[in-house]
């Protein structure tokens, strides 16, 4: 049998609880993200965009407080190339089938059937990538490899705090734009509209309306 140690218990754990908020929070609904495209519903950029400045903050407070050896974190090589075709393909992933991996998974554990296929595609396209990989593909997602280094602030020789007092202000920026289009778009989805979001709840909550129940 698997073993199942402590690590995998977290993971399942915190697995478990992140599906059940995205629940909750609309997020394993298709109209969440697709909302994100036509701009009625920020949700999705100010979740993730929150996100990276918590996390950056984390990151570098714990390290500046000596509890964390930020040198021991593994950062990835910077590859502009296969960061820009990855970019465009998932978001256009994202935005002809309104689901994310991660939110694919949620939806499908809540019955959606377009997550079933949505996720069904994820796999199939996995299993295509990882059998046309060689030589002529690795080459060509090495193109632009960043080699002064694979953090912003290496790159460009400046303080971390510098780059998150500026991705600070931007999420600030984030929030008023995404307020601004949201009223001229008659959004945010609510969590109830994301989950119920089928011809039979609009079909309810059309009843529901006072000027139905008035007839």
């Amino acid at each position: 049998m698997f073993p199942l140690s402590e690590t995998v218990w977290s993971a399942l754990l915190v697995g478990f609880a992140f599906g059940f908020i995205l629940e909750n929070a609309g997020f394993g609904s298709p109209c969440k993200l697709t909302g994100q495209f036509t701009l009625r519903d920020w949700s999705v950029l100010k979740v993730m965009f929150t996100a990276i400045v918590v996390a950056a903050v984390g990151l570098h407070g714990l390290a500046a407080l000596g509890v964390l050896d930020a040198e021991a974190i593994f950062v990835p090589t910077s590859l502009v190339v296969a960061s820009a075709l990855g970019g465009v393909l998932v978001g256009a992933g994202f935005a002809i089938g309104g689901y994310c991996p991660g939110t694919s998974v949620v939806g499908l554990a809540s019955g959606r059937i377009d997550a079933l296929v949505f996720f069904g595609g994820l796999i199939v396209g996995t299993f295509v990538f990882a059998g046309l990989y060689g030589p002529a593909i690795e080459a060509l997602l090495a193109l632009g490899e960043v080699e002064s280094g694979d953090t912003l602030y290496d790159a460009w020789d400046l303080s971390p705090w510098w780059l998150i007092a500026a991705m600070g202000a931007a999420l600030v920026g984030v929030y008023f734009l995404g307020r601004w289009f949201e009223q001229r778009h008659g959004g945010p989805i609510s969590a109830e509209e994301a989950v119920c979001a089928d011809a039979g709840c609009d079909a309810r909550r059309a009843a529901a309306t006072p000027e139905a129940a008035a007839r």
